[in-house]
């Protein structure tokens, strides 16, 4: 999965360097499997020991960034198919002066916001209805100005769900660009059979 989300951060020709965050243990391993899998020529990458917690792994990323990089994209290796043609989406709106981008799709199932259990498996009761329309399921790559990124991740601290969440308490515009169904996180064992169904087809249709 991370070999994947890396090429797919690599196909796009406006990316030159990918920063993979490691666990701190295994920083090693990863920059051997990495270095044993062929990236595009032009993309170069480095592999940095993270943090205790998603926060200070992005963070400790920045760190890593050379100057002259203006826009950052972050990326979770769960969603390893995401489409370049979404990464170029990301990249181009902070491009046109989004300070904040995030991929997203529409909602198909009713949401309900509820009152949460205090014991497991108790019945929870529904306390709104949201808007479907208003409402998206937001992705990654999430892409950013540098500046922005790092501005947030010097001053918010508390309520942090994503980097772009961190943005919005700044104060400043996030906007989403649209998503992609392929762009779907792997966590439960039946992602894993719709991954491997759409890496056979890509490897059919396009030799990937």
């Amino acid at each position: 999965m991370l070999v994947h989300a890396v090429r797919a951060m690599a196909a796009s020709r406006a990316v030159s360097l990918v920063v993979v965050v490691a666990p701190p243990d295994d920083a090693a391993e990863v920059k051997t499997l990495i270095d044993s899998h062929a990236l595009p020529e032009r993309t170069e990458f480095l592999v940095v020991p993270g943090g205790d917690s998603r926060q200070e792994s992005v963070r400790l990323g920045l760190d890593a960034l050379p100057p002259g990089i203006d826009i950052v994209l972050v990326h979770d290796a769960a969603r390893p198919l995401v489409p370049v043609d979404t990464v170029d989406g990301v990249i181009e709106a902070v491009r046109d002066g989004a300070p904040a981008v995030v991929p997203a799709l529409p909602l198909t199932d009713t949401v309900k916001q509820v009152e949460p259990a205090r014991t497991p498996g108790e019945p929870e009761p529904v306390v709104a209805t949201p808007e479907r329309a208003r409402l998206r399921a937001v992705q990654t790559p999430q892409g950013f100005d540098r500046a922005t990124l790092v501005r947030a991740h010097e001053t918010v601290t508390d309520n942090v769900t994503d980097d772009a969440s961190m943005v919005e308490q700044l104060g400043l515009r996030v906007v989403v660009v649209p998503g992609h169904e392929e762009a779907f996180k792997v966590t439960r064992p039946l992602d894993l059979v719709l991954a491997e169904a759409v890496l056979t087809r890509r490897r059919l249709n396009d030799g990937f």
